[in-house]
Formats: C-alpha cells, sequence, structure tokens
C-alpha cells in the first residue's frame, strides 16, 4: 500500500533500539486499540515490519523506515540529519544575523502518554509540542491584567489552528529526498512555514485551496491524524487554515510553490483571545 512512498525507505544504521517502545505500546494500546503486544524483539520487528515503521533486508536484520524513526525514533536526527524543525524568530520584517530565537526542535513527532486509573497523562512532548512552547512567546502576549478567575489572558496573534495545521502539513507532506529540514520563521508581520519539496502528482496550489488531497507521506499523516493531529478529511487548508486566518486576522494565507519548497505565510492581524 505504501510502497511508492519515501517515507518507507530504509535508514542506513538504525535498528529497533533507536524507537521509543513506550510509544509504540501507547500507540498499539491507546491509540488503535490493538492489546496483543509484541513480547520479543522478533515479534516486534515483524510487527513493525507490517505496519511500515521497519523493513526488512537481505543482509541483516529489519532497519527503521524514514516514517518510524520520525513518528517514534528517541533522536531521529541522529541518523537522518534533516529531521526536526528549525525554528527561528526576528525582530524585523526581514532575516538578519541578529534573531531572537534561533535554534532546531527535534524529537518524536507524537507524544509520549502513560495510562493511569484516571485516565491518560502527559510524560514526554513530542516535536510538534516542543516547537509550539518555542513558538509560543513569540507568537501570544499576556493582557496586562488579570480576569475575575485571577489569570491573565493570553492573546493570540494567529490562529493557533491554524498555526497547528500548516505545522502538521508540512511535516506530512514534505520531500524526504531533499536534505533540507522544515523552516518555521516568525517575522514582525508575518509566519512562515517552509516545507523542502516541490508539489507533487500534478498537485498546485489552486487544487490544494480547492480541497484536493494527494498525500506524498501517507504513513505518516495516517499516524498522525491517529493521534488527532489532523482533520480525518485531510482538507485543513480550506476548512481550517483559510477561515481561522479570514475570520482572526482579517487576510487570507499565501502560497508559494516553487521546484525547491511550498511555503505557507500567515500575515499578523490584531491580537485576540483564545
Amino acid at each position: 500500500m505504501y510502497k511508492k512512498f519515501t517515507e518507507l525507505l530504509p535508514v542506513s544504521g538504525s535498528d529497533l533500539r533507536e524507537l521509543s517502545r513506550e510509544r509504540l505500546v501507547d500507540y498499539l494500546t491507546a491509540i488503535v486499540g490493538d492489546r496483543d503486544v509484541p513480547e520479543t524483539d522478533d515479534a516486534w520487528n515483524e510487527r513493525l515490519c507490517a505496519l511500515g515503521f521497519m523493513v526488512e533486508r537481505e543482509d541483516g536484520p529489519p532497519v527503521c523506515t524514514i516514517a518510524g524513526l520520525i513518528l517514534f525514533g528517541y533522536r531521529p536526527r541522529r541518523l537522518l540529519r534533516h529531521a526536526g524543525i528549525r525554528w527561528m524568530c526576528f525582530d524585523g520584517e526581514e532575516k538578519t544575523y541578529e534573531a531572537l530565537d534561533d535554534q532546531v526542535i527535534e524529537g518524536p513527532l507524537v507524544d509520549l502518554w502513560r495510562v493511569l486509573s484516571g485516565g491518560r497523562e502527559l510524560v514526554e512532548k513530542g516535536l510538534i509540542e516542543r516547537l509550539a512552547d518555542a513558538m509560543r512567546p513569540f507568537v501570544s502576549e499576556e493582557a496586562g491584567q488579570v480576569d475575575e478567575s485571577m489569570r491573565r489572558e493570553r492573546r493570540w496573534h494567529y490562529p493557533l489552528d491554524a498555526l497547528r495545521e500548516g505545522i502538521v502539513n508540512a511535516l506530512t507532506h514534505r520531500d524526504w529526498t531533499r536534505y533540507e529540514q522544515i523552516e518555521v520563521a516568525r517575522y514582525a508581520d508575518r509566519i512562515e512555514i517552509t516545507s523542502p519539496g516541490a508539489l507533487q502528482n500534478g498537485m498546485t496550489i489552486e487544487k490544494m485551496v480547492a480541497g484536493q488531497r494527494i498525500p506524498r507521506n501517507l504513513l505518516i499523516s495516517e499516524t498522525l491524524r491517529d493521534y488527532s493531529y489532523s482533520d480525518a478529511r485531510g482538507m485543513g487548508v480550506r476548512n481550517k487554515i483559510i477561515p481561522l486566518m479570514r475570520a482572526q486576522n482579517g487576510v487570507d494565507p499565501e502560497f508559494e510553490a516553487t521546484e525547491d519548497y511550498l511555503r505557507l505565510t500567515l500575515r499578523r492581524g490584531s491580537t485576540h483571545q483564545l
């Protein structure tokens, strides 16, 4: 089913030890409802190969696929240097050497949860949530006065759900044959989310805005959908990013597609209580 996708390419030098067993157990049991958890390394290798997170090879034990390492790997960038997201923040409207913040956010895409008697508890954040934490001081601000509950309201310069959808789209649609990282850059008047690679399979900006769906990394996309990171219909651009930006900031998102990247630009509007 996934054989034509580059996310299923093997990652040289990897093996089962690169993957977070706790995250995998949580995924199988709590997310997809499979109670038959493998008990041995051989059983894990067999199950993960069947799921597409690992792949068999002729001259040795199975290795991780790009998708498996990106989703569940302890430190994907150790073997896949273009994994992760470069986050930058600039005070003005252009990229300069004097950045307010400039770092590579790394780690597995998905959160690590623990099941307790009263529910589920977050143990360790995944890449998307780590990026959100790094961005928060630069894309929102606290109100000057406290509210009736003695808390300060947080006001966002961009719709939070539109930001998250843009980041998830960049992660699920990037071209893994390109060795650049995803970049998220905040400027004084906008945020740019740049995903490496041209639009695939005849896709155009017009088709994307209209709601057409042609996934590049189907397994990553479906797994993030299992975790409710994206809409089940896969129409986040049309049904989420565009209307949210119009409602809050009064402008449409901007898309730029080249042979090298797809860039989403969100223009800043007035602050808004989330």
